[in-house]
């Protein structure tokens, strides 16, 4: 345990006109209560700089954070401008929060970091300036030389974890990419993570239908009949305790919840939308299938707060905490 705990976590900035300087604060702030290890800031020091009784300290290299992080929160200046303007998204507040994100990602493949955690960007922004990817998911999983498909994006909270099939695409697109072997793939990605990252021996995993009813027998749908069962059914060959395809309205209570500990979707908001009903301010991101960890907050810039001092901090927070738990349980299971 001593190595990990002898590397600090890289905080990427997100975007410096929303609220990612003030919640990267705010948690330094209650880095004793919350028991977080030491983490460090990347960004412009001037945004850090500006923040309200969060004291700051500039860092040459990431092991300086240690012997800084308990008096000031640790600063990695990388980008020369002055202060974002809070809610005022601009293409130079894109830049600094993509040069960030790309030092960050770096810092956690060259062991400098034990993990990676970004805050929110505006991929608005982002596209302004050449950027290619859906989202940071995507640029993070090919920095580390993983194939887009099979960098898993997983939000979890205290009492459910998801795993959305297909992310950010048009919902009428959906059955066009639910394949045999995305199923797999997710399921794969999700028992590894369920064991490496969180120290689930033999993970249950549940698995909610596309259609109304999961299909009601083919009726109302033939997704869960042609796609989704014969890989289920492979997987449980191979060993995977893993549901038929459930219907979606009645996973999520909480009896039902009790008899997975993960559940894949085929679609962004029907896994999302339970996990933020439940877990809103303490939802965390989690990349699967990834050589590091990198979590980040389940939630946007927030512009129209950004500046007024009163973002909640809990996410971000608890992405932090997490971070440590899956450094903690890979090496526990690696070693």
């Amino acid at each position: 345990m001593a190595e990990w705990i002898a590397k600090p976590f890289a905080i990427s900035c997100g975007d410096p006109a929303g609220v990612g300087p003030e919640i990267i604060g705010k948690s330094w702030l209650q880095r004793v209560e919350a028991g977080l290890k030491p983490f460090f800031a990347i960004g412009n020091f001037a945004d850090f700089e500006k923040l309200s009784g969060v004291p700051v300290q500039k860092i040459d290299q990431p092991k300086d954070a240690l012997t800084t992080f308990r008096d000031a929160l640790p600063v990695l200046h990388i980008h020369e401008a002055a202060a974002a303007v809070p809610g005022e998204a601009t293409l130079d507040s894109a830049q600094c929060s993509l040069h960030a994100l790309e030092i960050a990602s770096g810092l956690a493949r060259s062991g400098d970091a034990a993990a990676v955690v970004t805050a929110p960007v505006s991929k608005t922004q982002l596209y302004k300036i050449g950027f290619r990817y859906p989202g940071q998911t995507e640029f993070v999983s090919e920095r580390c030389g993983i194939a887009r498909e099979n960098a898993v994006m997983m939000l979890a909270g205290p009492t459910l974890r998801v795993v959305p099939m297909t992310t950010h695409i048009a919902l009428k697109d959906v059955p066009e990419h639910l394949t045999e072997r995305l199923v797999i793939a997710c399921a794969r990605a999700a028992e590894k993570a369920m064991t490496r990252n969180f120290g689930i021996e033999k993970p249950r995993i549940a698995i909610a239908g596309l259609n109304p009813h999961a299909g009601e027998s083919g009726n109302l749908g033939q997704e869960e009949k042609w796609i989704m069962q014969p890989a289920i059914d492979q997987l449980r060959d191979q060993g995977m305790d893993i549901t038929d395809p459930l219907p979606a309205d009645t996973m999520f209570h909480e009896e039902a919840r009790i008899n997975f500990d993960v559940a894949l979707c085929p679609y962004h908001d029907q896994a999302l939308i339970p996990l933020k009903t439940l877990h809103f301010f303490d939802g965390v991101n989690i990349t699967l299938g990834l050589p590091i960890v990198r979590t980040s907050p389940d939630h946007g810039t927030a512009f129209n707060i950004a500046g007024q001092g009163i973002a909640d901090p809990r996410s971000m927070i608890a992405a932090i905490q997490m971070a440590a738990t899956a450094v903690t349980n890979r090496q526990i299971h690696d070693h």
